[in-house]
């Protein structure tokens, strides 16, 4: 049986997510409530507003739970936003982080949106050359713990994608594109918890 898929439908763009996560045939679920994250495998916290997404997290109490889940080792992908609320601790004082990976983050690290940008990036585990990724409003992770593993690197030295274990982080915006090799490198990492 194959995993199935949830994604985080609180803010932001979840239904992008699904529908790359679709075009690969993933079972995948829209999650906004502790019953319906249980019902689930995986997990995607999609880009949006990191700020909104934290206070509508705990208007339907999803804190605990959603650090529960990727406690138990079941896979969770941060996109953008996502990255941030996954994060140990933020250079920002808000929102909270859920502490999740052992990052230190800096929201809006590239600058406004008018900074926004897109470059081609190689990333460990996801072959077929370079992949083009695009960058809005994106935060920056500026430190990463001994058990964190970087994936992607800009040219500068900045990374822009990490995994630390069943938890993996992207700060670009892989739902944007038609490209879904990061979805398709998320799915094989859920396949592979599943099967322990």
């Amino acid at each position: 049986m194959n995993p199935i898929v949830g994604v985080l439908a609180l803010q932001g763009d979840f239904q992008e997510h699904i529908a790359s996560f679709r075009r690969l045939g993933a079972d995948t679920r829209e999650v906004r409530t502790e019953a319906q994250l249980a019902a689930v495998d995986s997990l995607v916290v999609p880009g949006g507003e990191s700020t909104s997404m934290a206070k509508l997290m705990d208007i339907y109490g999803l804190r605990e739970p959603l650090v529960a889940f990727a406690r138990s080792g079941k896979p969770v992908w941060g996109t953008c936003a996502g990255l941030i609320l996954l994060a140990s601790r933020l250079q920002e004082q808000r929102p909270e982080p859920l502490g999740i990976m052992d990052t230190v983050v800096q929201r809006n690290g590239f600058g406004r949106q008018v900074d926004s940008f897109e470059t081609d990036l190689d990333i460990a585990g996801v072959a077929g050359g370079p992949y083009h990724a695009i960058f809005i409003r994106a935060p920056k992770i500026v430190e990463i713990g001994p058990s964190v593993e970087a994936l992607a690197t800009l040219e500068d030295g900045t990374i822009v994608a990490a995994r630390e274990r069943n938890v993996l982080v992207t700060a670009f915006h892989p739902e944007l594109t038609t490209d879904d090799r990061v979805h398709g490198f998320f799915l094989a990492m859920a396949a592979e918890v599943a099967a322990r």
